[in-house]
């Protein structure tokens, strides 16, 4: 559900605004509108600062955490010192890097060559001799070597299956002139080259002490890192408040939740020289948007917000996707083997990623867990069939392959009908139920053909009495929707105006519904393809390494190589598989949440969240 909130007006002292906003952070309570906003010089300045310690601490944390961490490292004086200190260190250790690069590159690059001396180089060239170096291949050098020998001194440095190396010795002016490719001199030898990489390298690492001193000053880096922070903050607020009275005093507009907006009337109250108006938002209102949910739905929170907020005022849908999300997710996957190891892993990223990650893991628990059961019912375990297990054989598993399309677009239809029925109630909420007619219509028209005739389609035995098509009831039922979407679907106007806008929205929702009914097709073709793959991998093992055949005459060490190489193939298989399906079953349940059950929901996005100044340790 979306949090109610109450809007706050505050006029003060512009003088006071500081202090003000301090006393607001210290309660964490109160979210400031900032929009419009347009940073000056000195304010990019600012947001490249606290872009670049935002980047200093992730760094450091995940340094902090490497073998790398010099335990013993002394912190800096503050965090300013140690920011200076870690960016010197990070442009030091980029410039050596690139260095230690160019130099591993050349070296490989004329290695060939062998040992050189570029002093002796120079001397010959003072002594009226330059040498030339040249490549070719090698089937090309064999046939030219007579000819170009007739005209120069040609001397073959080295030789690989695809160039051969050689040199011409010619006089400084002189034009050589063969079928072969001219490259520069060598600079240097290839061995001090690599030995100047070396150093390089090792200069990287003598960086590490820096970087520990750094990590050892995270806590400072944080604390100055939101000192930046307040001050943008301060800074937006008060470009984007009012000013009144010759700039002595401003205006700003804020936020908070209702039920917590009586702590906030108090500190008010007791502020000197403020005054408030605290009113209910209205539609025309930019209202900051919280979600708040059970602890099943909040873990869905996360999808959500990967698209956008509900507007206020309008309809939390994450409690209505989370199931749906959740049963697309396992259908997808369609295989309890590989929702065992997601379940192990969110288990032991709820154990070891901390907090941050807290909903992450819980959302891979629920979806491992999902298709652990719906892997079971569709009888696939790392690819092997469940129901050969003796202590499973009179359990009745889904033919996946042979039933599922059907249901896939079931649950298209059901999901689609449940954002109907949102819309409808939405609509009727907040505009009256008359502006919801013409939807209604469409919502009785499609269920009464689905209880009529998509049920028997589902199983024969799904017939509900006295409800099939032509029956009394199901006419009934489909001319009330047809005449509801004909001419009421544009409440106040007349009703050949309705009839036309009825009959050109019928073209536009047989064919939008009938795309996004089929669109849940993807559910039955994933899951499909994924079992596929997973078979085909069992079968490529077995098959490649001769285990499904007769291994009665086989030594053991032959059976132990045998099982040692399928076990290769199935491991690199069966994880290539997870992989691929794992994605796809994140993305595209995704996409049927966010197009086809959104928008048959009427669902509208918010501009912005509830972000509440607070202070670094709320």
């Amino acid at each position: 559900m979306i949090v109610k909130m109450s809007r706050y007006d505050f006029v003060l002292f512009a003088a006071q605004s500081d202090d003000f906003l301090a006393r607001l952070r210290e309660t964490g309570l109160v979210d400031i509108t900032a929009t419009g906003w347009e940073p000056t010089e000195p304010d990019r300045q600012l947001l490249t600062d606290i872009e670049g310690y935002r980047k200093a601490v992730a760094w450091l944390e995940t340094f902090a955490r490497t073998d790398s961490m010099r335990k013993d490292a002394a912190p800096y004086a503050d965090g300013g010192e140690a920011y200076a200190a870690y960016t010197e260190a990070q442009q030091r250790k980029a410039s050596l890097a690139s260095d230690a690069a160019r130099l591993t590159k050349m070296a490989d690059e004329i290695e060939p060559w062998g040992e050189f001396s570029a002093e002796n180089g120079a001397n010959l060239s003072r002594a009226g001799v330059v040498l030339r170096y040249f490549t070719a291949q090698p089937s090309v050098f064999d046939a030219s070597e007579a000819e170009w020998g007739e005209r120069y001194t040609v001397a073959e440095i080295n030789r690989t299956a695809s160039t051969v190396y050689f040199v011409v010795a010619a006089a400084p002016d002189e034009e050589v002139s063969i079928d072969a490719q001219e490259i520069k001199a060598p600079a240097m030898d290839y061995r001090a080259a690599r030995a100047e990489a070396a150093r390089a390298q090792a200069s990287i690492a003598e960086l590490d002490s820096i970087f520990s001193r750094c990590a050892a000053s995270l806590d400072a880096i944080r604390a100055r890192l939101h000192e930046l922070t307040v001050r943008m903050q301060n800074v937006k607020i008060r470009g984007t408040a009012t000013e009144a009275a010759d700039g002595s005093l401003i205006v700003m507009e804020g936020w908070a939740e209702k039920e917590t907006s009586q702590k906030l009337d108090a500190l008010l109250e007791e502020y000197p020289n403020v005054v408030y108006i605290k009113e209910d938002p209205t539609p025309e209102d930019d209202t900051p948007v919280k979600l708040k949910n059970n602890r099943f739905a909040r873990v869905f929170e996360l999808i959500g917000s990967l698209y956008a907020l509900p507007k206020y005022g309008t309809l939390d849908l994450t409690p209505f996707f989370a199931p749906f999300y959740m049963l697309f997710f396992a259908i997808c996957l369609n295989d309890a083997g590989y929702g065992l190891i997601l379940l192990l892993a969110g288990l032991l990223l709820l154990k070891k990623g901390g907090a941050s990650l807290h909903r992450a893991a819980w959302l891979t628990i629920i979806c491992g867990g999902a298709t652990v059961l719906f892997g079971f019912y569709s009888n696939s375990f790392f690819g092997l069939s469940i129901s050969k297990v003796p202590l499973f054989e009179g359990f009745h598993f889904l033919n996946f392959q042979q039933d599922f399309f059907s249901i896939a677009l079931a649950l298209g239809v059901v999901q689609i009908m449940l954002g109907l029925l949102i819309n409808i109630c939405m609509t009727t909420h907040i505009f009256g139920l008359r502006h919801a007619l013409g939807t209604l219509g469409w919502f009785l028209l499609i269920l009464s053909f689905c209880l009529a005739a998509g049920l028997s389609t589902l199983n024969e035995a799904w017939v509900i009495p006295g409800f099939t098509i032509g029956s009394p009831a199901f006419l009934a039922v489909a001319g009330i929707g047809v005449v509801l979407m004909l001419f009421f679907n544009s409440p106040g106007k007349n009703i050949f105006v309705n009839f036309g806008s009825g009959l050109w929205n019928t073209y536009n929702n047989v064919t939008g519904l009938l795309s996004d009914v089929l669109s849940y097709i993807r559910l039955f073709a994933i899951g499909l393809s994924g079992g596929v793959l997973a078979l085909v991998f069992n079968s490529l093992a077995l098959g490649i390494t001769g285990l499904d055949g007769d291994l009665s005459a086989s030594p053991w060490w032959a059976v132990a190589l045998q099982v040692l190489g399928a076990s290769i193939i199935l491991l690199i298989g069966h994880g290539i598989n997870l992989f691929m399906s794992t994605i796809s079953s994140l993305v595209h349940p995704m996409r049927l949440t966010f197009v086809e059950f959104y928008k048959n929901a009427g669902f509208e996005m918010a501009t912005r969240a509830f972000e509440p100044l607070r202070n670094e340790d709320k």
